[in-house]
């Protein structure tokens, strides 16, 4: 219980401390629209987004549950902090503001979520099989 009076204190000192810094900026509303952008894009695009294919799998008949709904997760979160640098205008005055290929980025990050999550189903699978075997 000692634990739990310690990170909560820790978490009061954090956010008082952010609180703080929020008020030396010159426009702090500006952080509360960003925030509630957040919440409204998980509420209203990813978590929905995930329910339905779940359903739709539920629907094939295929279980998704655990790790490939938390694989679905991680690529709509991905997919949320890429979409400013994806959908960036085309030429930019300065090089070094946005100079990296984010849309490759962001299909081998993708890309490396589904291999992940794929790996690590088929070896669960796999071992479970086993299991049955003995």
């Amino acid at each position: 219980m000692t634990y739990r009076y310690l990170v909560g204190g820790c978490g009061v000192v954090l956010m008082a401390f952010g609180g703080a810094l929020l008020l030396e900026l010159p426009e702090p509303w500006r952080v509360g629209v960003w925030l509630a952008g957040g919440v409204l894009v998980h509420d209203g695009l990813i978590a929905p987004l995930v329910i339905a294919i779940a359903a739709l799998a539920a629907a094939a008949g295929l279980r998704l549950r655990g790790v490939p709904r938390a694989a679905l997760i991680v690529a709509g979160s991905l997919t949320v902090i890429a979409v400013p640098p994806l959908l960036r205008p085309g030429g930019v005055a300065n090089a070094s503001v946005l100079p990296l290929d984010y849309t490759r980025n962001w299909l081998l990050a993708m890309a490396a979520v589904a291999v992940i999550t794929t790996a690590y189903v088929g070896v669960r699978a796999c071992l479970r099989r086993a299991a049955r075997r003995r």
